[in-house]
This record gives structure tokens, C-alpha cells and sequence, in this order.
């Protein structure tokens, strides 16, 4: 298995496919990443010579965010948005939906499971 900054790509997927598993890398800069270092996509990653694996690796790094740098921007971006207290600041902090979806019916993942509450008790005459 190929090591890419961190990360063991699978052996049998075509390299293409096989940067996706580096946090921070999709299909579309997959792509790119090999056009820039002129690497034919559809080879698999066991296929690949030390000096591919290293062009893919320092491409990486110089011109793409990935992997623990990217997961601690992101951490701190949130933290931002909840110490200045803004809106989407206070509905991370509330572990709600941050986005405008809606609450009443949905946002379950976010809420997590339904806690039930005791309803009325209907009044006799």
C-alpha cells in the first residue's frame, strides 16, 4: 500500500480513486492533483513508482490543505463562530442544524434520539 502524506491508499483501486481516502481530497481534486503531476489516473496504486508516490505526495503538500491541518482549520473556525457568539456560533454550541434546515419534524442526527415528554392530561367534566 502506497503511503501518501499519512494515509495507506488501497493497492487495487485506480490511484484516481485511491487519493479519495486522504481526508480533504474528493474525486474532482483527485483528478487535478494528477494532471498536475502528470500521472495517468486509471493506474492502480500498486503500480506506482517511489518517484510518482513522491511528486503525488509534495504536490499535496505544497498546494492543498489535507489531513490534521484541515480538520484543525475547521475545528478552529467553529470555535471562532462560537466565541465572537454569532448565530451559527450559538446552534453549534446547541448541537442543533446550522444551516436553516428544519427542527420540528427532522434534524434527528443532530439532535440525536427522540426524548419523549409526558403529554397533557386531558381535564374531566
Amino acid at each position: 500500500m502506497p503511503r501518501i502524506v499519512g494515509v495507506d491508499v488501497p493497492n487495487e483501486k485506480p490511484i484516481w480513486i485511491a487519493l479519495t481516502y486522504v481526508y480533504g481530497v474528493g474525486r474532482a481534486q483527485s483528478s487535478r492533483i494528477l494532471e498536475a503531476t502528470g500521472i495517468e489516473p486509471m493506474v492502480r496504486a500498486r503500480d506506482l513508482t517511489d518517484d510518482e508516490v513522491s511528486r503525488i505526495a509534495s504536490e499535496l503538500s505544497k498546494n492543498h490543505v489535507v489531513e490534521g491541518q484541515l480538520r484543525r482549520q475547521l475545528r478552529e473556525n467553529i470555535k471562532r463562530l462560537k466565541d465572537i457568539g454569532c448565530y451559527r456560533g450559538f446552534r453549534h454550541r446547541k448541537g442543533l442544524p446550522v444551516r436553516g434546515q428544519r427542527t420540528k419534524s427532522n434534524a434527528r442526527t443532530r439532535k440525536g434520539p427522540k426524548k419523549t415528554v409526558a403529554g397533557k392530561k386531558a381535564v374531566k367534566h
